[in-house]
């Protein structure tokens, strides 16, 4: 059976896919999984922090070159990062962008033989910063949550002071969404082997409709299940894990690092 059910359970196990290559990462030799993850949490803030308050395209662009060359000593395939990363927020981003090579004030460096359409530098340099900016800043933000499993990036949050209940949202929810991504593609599949001959463009919107309804029915039973299992257990709100994080010198000194690169960043880019 070929058409939308088939394309949905393709998507659904490519993110399963996805995934395993996140932890796959976040488990090889690499710069940043050496680091205590407190200091990468703050190290790609402040990061962050910088690329945004930054105004001149080449300081973003400098950024990105260091982002790109962090990916390198992580052990990170570029292919990797074109693929989830620049390809697809280029082209979210160069979309919301566009309007402002026609609208931004200036002087024109293109216009059309017909009409009054034109492409001022002002716009072309609001739009090329906006672009570096993204993809600089998501980048950096990928590259976290690639080289750091998501329970020690809910651990390094909760030491810098979140609200335990919104540690304890977030883990639930990631877990929940594989969860829930696997069943539905078990559906699928079940559904599929089946099936024999074509179906309708109809049909099968009302055959996804209905394992919607019923994958949502099946999430509450298992919340309810889970919920009333963890408190059986003396769980109080709070999520523990058993490694504990040791600041070393080398974390020390990569935060202080990055700390004046940030500053630097910020300083120039002005």
């Amino acid at each position: 059976m070929s058409g939308f059910l088939e394309a949905t359970a393709l998507n659904l196990t490519r993110a399963i896919g996805r995934a395993l290559t996140s932890e796959e990462i976040a488990r090889r030799r690499g710069l940043l999984q050496a680091l205590d993850p407190r200091v990468r949490l703050l190290g790609v803030l402040a990061l962050v922090i910088a690329v945004t308050l930054s105004r001149k395209p080449m300081v973003v662009a400098t950024l990105l070159t260091l982002a790109i060359v962090l990916a390198l000593l992580s052990r990170v395939s570029l292919a990797t990062l074109a693929k989830r990363v620049w390809l697809v927020v280029f082209f979210f981003t160069a979309t919301i962008a566009l309007p402002a090579l026609f609208v931004t004030p200036g002087r024109a460096v293109w216009r059309a033989p017909v009409g009054a359409v034109q492409i001022t530098g002002a716009g072309l340099y609001t739009a090329a910063l906006l672009v570096l900016r993204v993809e600089t800043a998501v980048t950096f933000t990928t590259l976290l949550v690639l080289c750091t499993p998501w329970s020690h990036v809910l651990k390094a949050l909760r030491s810098l002071g979140l609200p335990q209940e919104l540690i304890a949202m977030l883990a639930m929810t990631h877990r929940y969404v594989f969860l829930l991504t696997e069943t539905a593609g078990q559906m699928l599949e079940s559904r599929r082997s089946r099936t024999v001959g074509a179906l309708r463009g109809a049909l099968q919107r009302q055959m996804v409709t209905r394992s919607a309804g019923v994958l949502m029915s099946k999430s509450f039973i298992l919340s309810e299940e889970v919920y009333q299992a963890m408190l059986s257990r003396g769980f109080a709100g709070d999520v523990r894990l058993l490694p504990d994080f040791q600041m070393r010198r080398g974390d020390y000194a990569a935060l202080a690092g990055v700390i004046v690169v940030g500053v630097a960043a910020v300083w120039w880019g002005r």
